[in-house]
This record gives structure tokens, sequence and C-alpha cells, in this order.
């Protein structure tokens, strides 16, 4: 049974705990998420847009509130923390924004016949959220904004460790007037998840998490025909092929790395450098990734044991590690591996924390090879002062994104997702609004 607690990971001391919800209480949410769905989804999209757009008001009235929640629950620096609650905030007035834009009817030209036709963009009901813990509200917006806009309605079901910014997130909801039923936070156990996707009243689910995790989501859904979302985990390749200036590349490669204290999917994981450059490049980013560091933990005890555990193997297989420190609770020191092999267990699993994985690679070929080989294909990084070069990698690279020369280029009209093992659909954009449409044609006869 999950236990729905607040850990500090600073500290390792247990603040508070939640109960799980019991059967009864997951039926009933379950039915009354159902029955809101047909009068959220019949009012006018501006009357939904002005509720997301409150819940995105709220959420900057109380971002200190918010932030020093997550940093009790999961570690991040309260800079970062206040950073997420403001881009949250941003996804729901994009799509408060945009919504009836992007829901209007889509007008199709008639091949044969008189009449007309369009695809009219409507709700398909109940949905099962499941989010982690590394971005506690930035997951939830992403999902919820464009489907609460659209007249879905939410069953949401957070991480074990993030129980109050999931409450936070339900307040806010409720206070931003959605009607009892829009969005309800669940704190439902593993075991409960089946019966939830199995319910005829859920018509899909959403996970951003594990392999393991969708994975199991993933044949759940297909078991019992739901429409399913995944966004799993990613070894992000960060290639470097030519530069006018190293100094700002590497900046850029530690940002990408250090990114939520290396605890994001989408963080620069695999930095591979032209051989001209890789000397120099590995001394300054070394120095420069010890320099930034920011001293916060991991998300928790476990998060700097797994990642400890990984490191080792690493090394017991021929890598180098260098760091200058050592694990202490859940304080990981930052690091770069090197030697890697393809042989190397470490060299196609994603390390979670701030420690990167570096290698030299010959040329272009060579360098779109290796970021190519590994069952991940979330997102990529590719720096050339080359125009050309850049688009021959960005369409070679096998990843759902590709970023050109910068780090940091996330927004809320960009969509995100990937492919292979990092899953599939996409949030975020004109796309993220797209997953859970049931997209009506209307025929009409002349």
């Amino acid at each position: 049974m999950d236990i729905f607690a607040v850990v500090d990971p600073r500290t390792g001391e247990t603040l508070a705990t939640y109960p799980s919800a019991t059967d009864a209480e997951v039926t009933e949410a379950v039915l009354r998420t159902h029955q809101a769905h047909p009068a959220w989804a019949a009012l006018p999209v501006a009357e939904r847009a002005a509720v997301v757009r409150r819940v995105g008001e709220l959420h900057l009235e109380r971002a200190d509130e918010l932030a020093r929640t997550i940093t009790r629950e999961m570690g991040k620096p309260t800079a970062d923390a206040v950073g997420e609650v403001e881009f949250s905030a941003a996804i729901y007035a994009y799509y408060a924004d945009h919504g009836e834009a992007m829901l209007a009817d889509r007008p199709i030209d008639v091949a044969e016949g008189d009449g007309s036709a369009v695809i009219r963009p409507c709700s398909v009901g109940a949905l099962l959220g499941i989010m982690p813990w590394n971005y506690p509200y930035y997951q939830i917006a992403r999902f919820a904004g464009p489907n609460v806009l659209v007249g879905n309605t939410i069953l949401l079901k957070h991480a074990p460790q993030c129980p109050e910014s999931a409450l936070a997130v339900e307040a806010i909801f409720r206070d931003a007037g959605a009607p009892d039923g829009v969005y309800t936070n669940l704190f439902a156990t593993v075991d409960q998840i089946e019966s939830i996707i199995a319910s005829p009243y859920v018509r899909g689910v959403s996970l951003t998490g594990s392999e393991r995790a969708g994975s199991a989501v993933a044949a759940l859904a297909g078991k019992y025909l739901k429409k399913v979302v995944l966004e799993l985990g990613g070894s992000d390749p960060f290639i470097v092929l030519s530069t006018d200036d190293l100094d700002a590349t590497v900046s850029a490669a530690v940002a990408a790395r250090l990114e939520n204290t290396g605890q994001a999917c989408n963080a620069g994981k695999r930095f591979l450098i032209a051989a001209d450059l890789y000397d120099e490049f590995s001394e300054r980013f070394y120095e420069a990734l010890r320099q930034s560091y920011s001293g916060a933990p991991l998300s928790s005890d476990r998060a700097a044991r797994t990642l400890g555990e990984q490191v080792a193997r690493a090394v017991e297989h021929g890598a180098v590690l260098r760091t200058d420190g050592s694990p202490d609770g859940a304080h990981f020191p930052p690091g770069v591996l090197t030697d890697l092999t393809p042989d190397n267990p470490v060299y196609r699993e994603e390390l979670f924390g701030p420690v990167a994985q570096l290698y030299r690679v010959r040329d272009e070929a060579e360098a779109v090879a290796l970021a190519n080989d590994t069952s991940f294909g979330l997102g990529s990084y590719v720096f050339t002062t080359d125009p050309e070069q850049a688009r021959r990698v960005a369409d070679a690279l096998d990843t759902g994104m590709v970023f050109v020369n910068g780090v940091g280029l996330d927004s809320v009209d960009m969509p995100f997702g990937g492919t292979k093992s990092s899953g599939f659909g996409r949030e975020l954009g004109t796309l993220g609004i797209e997953e859970f449409l049931n997209k009506k044609l209307i025929r009409v006869a002349g």
C-alpha cells in the first residue's frame, strides 16, 4: 500500500502523513467525476476558460506558499520552486487565452456530393492522471489545463511523496470555481489503479513516470481499451560539434544537466563532444558543474541511493568517475563519468541526478549513431555553428524534441513528448489539447 507522506529530503524528517483512499472512496470519486462531465462539457468554452484562467491566477497569488510546499516534499530550491509555479500559471493562461480557437469547428471541403462537413472537437469524459514527484505543479498543469478547458473531468493521482502539493492544486481548482467533480485529488494506491482504469466511467489515462510504471499502465489501458498518453524517462544527448564560444556552450551544458538538480526527464544526460573540443570542454565542464551545483538534495534518500548504485556499477564495469565528494543522505555531489563503453550497463540507463556521462566523438556521423544508441527518445540538444549541419543532425536524431544551440527553450506553446521507451503522445501547445478529444465528424447532406 502506498504511504502518502511529506518527508523533508534535507533532513529525512517525516513532517506529515495522509491516509490512502479506501476502495469505497475510490468508487465514489470515479462516479462523481463521471457525473460532473455532462454539465461541465455543456458550458460555453469561454466559461470553462474563465475557470482555467483563474486557476493560473491563484497559482501566482499563492506562489510563495506553493513553493514552500514542494521544497518540503522533494527538496527543490526556493527559486526553482517559484519558477515552476510561475510556469504552471503560464500554461493555464495559455489554454484559457487560446482555447476557443483550438476548439473551433474545422470545416472539410466536401469532395463528393453537396452539403457540408466539419470536425467538431468534443470532450470525452473523465480522465485519470498519474503524476510524478519531480515537478509537482507543472506536471499537473500540462495535463489538467488543456483537458479541463476541453470539458473533460479529472481524477488526479499524485506521487506518494507529494500529498500537500496535490491537495493545494485541488483547493485551487475549487477556489477558482470548478464545480464539484471537475477536478478531484485521489490518494489512490497502486493496487487501486487497475479498478480506476477498468471503470467504464474513465475514458483515458495520462502517466508521467518511469518505464516500468508506463509499461504497467499501458498494459492496463490496452486491456480495458482506454486511450493512454505516456511521458516516460529520457537519456537526452547533448551534442557539441562546433562552437564559437566554448564558455557559453559549457554554461548551457551545465544548465542542461543541473535542471531540477539533475532530476528532469529531458535534462541533458549524455554529452557527446567533438574530438577537437573534448579535452578543453571536459575540463571547463567539470569545473563549471562543481561551481554551479546548488547543494540541494535529491528528492529522497532512496533517489540518492539509486543513483549511487548506478554510479558504482558504472565504475565497476570500467568507467571513470570524477567527483569531489560523497553522498550524504539525499545530498549527492555532482560528477562526470567517462570511458563508458556499450557493454557497461549504465551506458543504457538514465541517471536521475547531477552526474553526467561524457563521450568523445570523431565526427557528426558517430555523434548521431551514439545519440540514437539508446532505448530512450525524449529530447536532444545540438550545438554547432553550421546551420546545414544542425538541420541534418536534427533530422537524423530519433527523438521527440531537438533543441539547437540553446537550452531552456521549453515553453507553453511548444509540444512536449518522445519516442521509443520515452513514451508516446504530446503535451503542451496545440498538440497537447488534441490527445483526449473526440474529433467528431458532422456531415450534412445537400
